[in-house]
Formats: structure tokens, C-alpha cells, sequence
């Protein structure tokens, strides 16, 4: 592990003047909100521009994978919902089992809210939408606003950093994990 004179070291190379404040940035607790959040508001504002069909032909840009002769080719926009979004939850994961094993949430007292809370992230979101689609062909649709964005929700709490408690950092993740599954 790198202490904290290591991490702030001087430069040794002129490649390093360059990367070096890309690296400090990429160190930081919120640099992935902010890529995040960057991110979307450029996924938007090409959505709504004049090169929106430009954009949504990215996304249709065939990527593939191969060794020898066997390959797998598919669109980006599949490798990005189907291989990183697993990997992301994974994580995700992995974090919360900790939590339920050895954490915050070991015990059923500390584990109940969060889940009683994403209970009502999911029935209450699908009731309001169905008090307002009822009979409607939109009434399908119910699922939708049932899940909870775990990245931006995370990305949001990464950006205030030491300023939130570890305990409310760990209720809202056990929430949208269990929000996003129940949905």
C-alpha cells in the first residue's frame, strides 16, 4: 500500500508530469461520481442534439472477442448492459455480503430496515405508477420506476465523501442492491 508521501511523490519521468494529475485524479474517493455524472449529461445532451442518431449508432457499433477461430461478436450497448453491468453488481455484491457477514448488517435487527425500506422503494413506486396507468396500455410498464440507480446513488455519496456516516453509506447500498433485485 502506497503511504501518503508515496502517492505525492515527485515526478520521476516527463511522461509522469503529464499523467500525474490523471492519477491523483483517478485516486480520489469521487473521481468515479464525477466521470459518471459527466458521463450522463454528455449521454444526454447528444441524445437531444442534432447528432442523435450518430449517437444511438455507437451504441449499435459491433465489438467482439476471440480466440483462434471461436469469437463472439455483439453491439456495444450489449457488452456494456450484459458483461459490465454483472461485473458492477458483482462488486456491488460482494460488498454487501461482507456487510451481512461481518459488518454493519450482521445481525437481522441492523439488516431489516434497509430491507424493509427497499420494500417500500419497490411497492410504492409501482403502486403510484399504477394508480396513474391503470387500464392504460402504459400499465405494463410498472416495473420501471421500481429500481433504484445503484451507481448514481453510490456515485452521489462517493462525491460527499467523509461528510456522510459509513452507516447511512452502507444503508443506502443494502437498499438499492435489495431495491434493484427485488425490481
Amino acid at each position: 500500500m502506497k503511504d501518503h508521501l508515496t502517492a505525492h511523490a515527485p515526478p520521476r519521468r516527463p511522461v509522469d508530469v503529464l499523467l500525474r494529475p490523471f492519477q491523483l485524479f483517478a485516486q480520489g474517493q469521487a473521481a468515479g461520481a464525477i466521470v459518471l455524472l459527466a458521463a450522463a449529461v454528455l449521454a444526454l445532451v447528444l441524445a437531444n442534439s442534432p447528432w442523435s442518431e450518430e449517437f444511438a449508432a455507437i451504441w449499435e457499433t459491433p465489438v467482439g472477442v476471440g480466440i483462434g477461430a471461436a469469437g463472439l461478436q455483439k453491439p456495444l450497448i450489449l457488452w456494456i448492459n450484459d458483461a459490465l453491468m454483472a461485473v458492477f453488481f458483482f462488486v456491488v455484491g460482494l460488498e454487501i455480503k461482507r456487510e451481512l457477514l461481518a459488518g454493519e448488517l450482521a445481525t437481522a435487527k441492523k439488516a431489516a430496515l434497509p430491507m424493509i425500506a427497499a420494500l417500500g422503494g419497490v411497492l410504492v413506486p409501482a403502486g403510484i405508477y399504477l394508480a396513474f396507468n391503470a387500464g392504460l396500455p402504459s400499465q405494463g410498464g410498472w416495473g420501471v420506476p421500481m429500481a433504484t440507480d445503484i451507481a448514481f446513488a453510490l456515485g452521489a455519496l462517493a462525491v460527499l465523501g467523509s461528510r456522510v456516516p459509513v452507516a447511512l453509506k452502507i444503508f443506502l447500498t443494502a437498499l438499492a442492491i435489495a431495491d434493484d433485485i427485488a425490481a
